[in-house]
């Protein structure tokens, strides 16, 4: 999250930062849980597409408990590296990858999770049909893993284009969870109407919630008291290593618009060692608008 270029606009960013939250998105799994308490009882959840690490900060902070944690575990995992959470187990990986999904499966060393929750989107590529059917994927993968990981009774939340949220997990009597089912080792039936047994099962859909929340997309005057100014408040959470860094290296040496594609590569590489060196708190979110590379939230 940048330092202004959303302060006026999104009262969710805002509050975010105000409130210490890494990204908008905790709001997402709080409301959820304020409607479905799906908190209730959990003391073991995974975090899969956890960067930048928002919806992990609301679990650390919703179970842990400061007298004794110990029986609590929660476990996240993205592709991107991910700044250290207080009692969070950090991943980086692909989950789409069978390697990955049997490491977040060792961590549990037999037990099952309570909860486990997706707010993962991969890079868009402007094309609707592969965007969705991308997405897809990565929640088939996400789904994937939760059949082995979480306990029956357990709830299972991900992003579509809303949220789903499924509690009260029950498999069919007879399903055996396994690793090439359906997506990690790339073969596919598209004839679904030759399911047979627990996997012909049709889960029941129930569609709810309602618009008496803020609108995100929706610009909200600040309430500020009269003669009150609006301080800027810094990103809670700095990038580790952003796509954008080289690229603002280059435009500190007014490199970035006069190179030709081949001047580009050489200045790339002058400037790579000075570009390490440029420490996360000085990476100017605002003058580089930066692209999220991520399976994590949004």
């Amino acid at each position: 999250m940048g330092r202004s270029s959303k302060d006026k606009r999104d009262i969710y960013y805002r509050l975010a930062k105000e409130e210490g939250w890494r990204a908008r998105s905790a709001f997402k799994l709080i409301q959820i849980n304020e409607e479905f308490d799906i908190f209730k009882g959990v003391t073991k959840a995974v975090d899969l597409c956890a960067a930048p690490g928002s919806w992990s900060q609301v679990l650390s902070r919703r179970l842990r408990d400061d007298d004794d944690d110990s029986k609590v575990k929660i476990v996240a995992i993205d592709l991107q590296a991910m700044a250290p959470l207080p009692g969070v187990i950090q991943m980086q990986g692909d989950i789409t990858k069978e390697s990955t999904a049997r490491e977040i499966v060792s961590h549990f060393e037999g037990e099952h999770a309570d909860l486990v929750v997706c707010d993962g989107a991969p890079d868009v590529t402007g094309l609707h049909d592969i965007d969705e059917y991308i997405q897809a994927q990565l929640l088939l993968a996400a789904l994937n893993i939760t059949t082995h990981v979480l306990k029956p009774g357990g709830a299972f939340v991900a992003k579509v284009e809303s949220f789903v949220v499924c509690q009260n997990y029950a498999p069919p009597k007879g399903y055996v969870p396994n690793m090439s089912n359906p997506l990690l080792d790339h073969h596919y039936d598209a004839n679904f109407n030759n399911l047979e047994g627990p996997n012909r099962v049709i889960v029941p859909f129930l569609a709810c919630g309602d618009l008496s929340a803020y609108d995100s997309d929706k610009t909200y005057p600040l309430q500020l008291e009269p003669g009150d100014g609006y301080t800027t408040l810094p990103p809670t959470q700095a990038p580790i290593n952003p796509p954008y860094k080289t690229a603002k290296a280059l435009k500190q040496k007014d490199l970035l618009e006069k190179c030709s594609e081949q001047q580009a590569d050489g200045a790339v590489a002058m400037v790579s060692e000075e570009n390490d060196s440029i420490p996360e708190d000085q990476v100017d979110t605002d003058e580089v608008n930066p692209t999220d590379n991520s399976q994590g939230e949004n």
